[in-house]
């Protein structure tokens, strides 16, 4: 679905009429009520808008998911991913350029001390030898058809240099407004060899009852048919300063030494509205926390049965900090799952556990769990020493993390019930 069909299906849109500069002004817009989707009619010229999906009932909604079924609707999209429709008409098609200036763009600058104006929402897609790989990764604007891209050694990054072996550049498509599977599933770590397109289509599917329509652009490229921009270009082997950049955290990551993306061809709707992600704000939480949920559902219900939810918080800028909600059939359960959790995500440095009748998304009925259940004497692990997060800026080579059982003991459980009404 196109954004500007989408801001007219959704309710609480700020829609801004004035012109808004491109420097640091969207950001101050998008931080007063980042639960509010906003649409910026005059960015720099052109149609922006952000917040589009910082709730997570936005994104259950716009998936035909009930509340709560994402994480169980993305371990079934992942156990059993769909193929993809292809299509001979994509509404991307509207407009295609091979002559532009990609400065025209209502990109942001989104803090002061960014190296540069920023595409945040864009994934990645690219196909090398049989091999597709769909993925985020920033944008640093730096001339009329040129960004650095920040490429993080995983996949995409596996087949650039796989392409430069042979002497080649790797062509990609940035996709830049799209439906919010694709955005999930270019989050999610998955093997090498799947297609996650593919899981896209799946999610998709099993909430809407419709598969992923693709078109093939110029280069051979599979693109979802609904996108607003598609930036159609080649990964080089020129090297150049990407940063600094504000990231997850809301702290500024590093300058580094990054490859070259440069764009040969432009395509958009008519009515094209550019999706921008506020760094380090809820959607960007979101959208990267997501899809770690169910992979670490799966892997501590491999040690404990009976896990009902995962959820990162936000506070933990969904990333660092979890909660999880099970029925123990054992004292050790909570810490069995604990431990299961950071191997499922080894980027968390601190879990909670807490029983089924504690709802993990009130942050109040988890905190009063682990003021009324929770023990440091015998309910505390800190493991020190262990890998963390690149993103945290207290780690210091390794990190310490710290599991909290907040769950009852077995047994006669009456004195840590909460008094009903009936």
């Amino acid at each position: 679905m196109a954004i500007q069909n989408l801001l007219d299906r959704m309710v609480g849109v700020r829609t801004i009429d004035r012109t808004v500069p491109l420097e640091i002004e969207p950001t101050r817009i998008l931080m007063e009520e980042q639960r509010s989707p906003v649409f910026f009619k005059d960015l720099n010229g052109g149609k922006a808008a952000g917040n589009l999906w910082s709730d997570r009932d936005q994104v259950t909604d716009a998936l035909g998911l009930q509340k709560g079924g994402l994480t169980k609707a993305l371990l079934q999209a992942l156990a059993s991913p769909r193929p993809v429709e292809e299509v001979e008409k994509a509404g991307f098609e509207d407009v295609v350029k091979e002559k532009f200036d990609l400065m025209d763009l209502p990109i942001p600058k989104y803090f002061p001390e960014d190296g540069g104006r920023y595409v945040t929402a864009g994934v990645a897609i690219a196909e090398f030898e049989g091999k597709l790989n769909i993925s985020f990764h920033r944008l640093m604007l730096m001339e009329g058809n040129k960004f650095a891209i920040r490429l993080v050694p995983r996949h995409l990054f596996t087949m650039h240099k796989l392409a430069k072996e042979k002497g080649q550049d790797l062509k990609v498509a940035f996709v830049i407004g799209t439906c919010p599977s694709v955005l999930l599933a270019g989050a999610t770590s998955t093997d090498f060899e799947m297609n996650e397109l593919e899981i896209a289509s799946a999610l998709r599917f099993i909430g809407l009852k419709e598969g992923l329509k693709v078109r093939r652009t110029k280069y051979g490229i599979p693109v979802p048919a609904d996108a607003d921009y598609v930036l159609e270009g080649r990964l080089t082997s020129e090297m150049v300063d990407e940063g600094p950049f504000v990231d997850i955290t809301g702290t500024y990551d590093i300058v580094r030494t990054q490859p070259v993306f440069q764009v040969d061809r432009l395509y958009q709707r008519k009515d094209a509205v550019l999706h921008i992600i506020l760094p380090g704000g809820l959607e960007h939480y979101l959208l990267m926390g997501l899809p770690r949920e169910p992979v670490i559902f799966k892997t501590v219900r491999q040690v404990v049965p009976r896990i009902h939810a995962v959820r990162l918080t936000e506070g933990g800028c969904c990333w660092l900090h979890g909660v999880i909600s099970i029925t123990k059939n054992k004292e050790g359960d909570a810490m069995n799952a604990a431990m299961a959790a950071f191997t499922g995500h080894p980027s968390m440095k601190q879990v909670i556990v807490v029983d089924q009748d504690i709802d993990i998304y009130d942050d109040r009925q988890v905190e009063w769990a682990v003021a009324s259940r929770f023990q440091a004497s015998r309910g505390l692990l800190v493991i020190n020493n262990a890998a963390g997060s690149s993103l945290d800026p207290s780690t210091e080579g390794t990190t310490s993390k710290m599991a909290i059982d907040a769950t009852k003991p077995l047994g006669d459980t009456k004195v840590f019930d909460k008094a009903l009404l009936s």
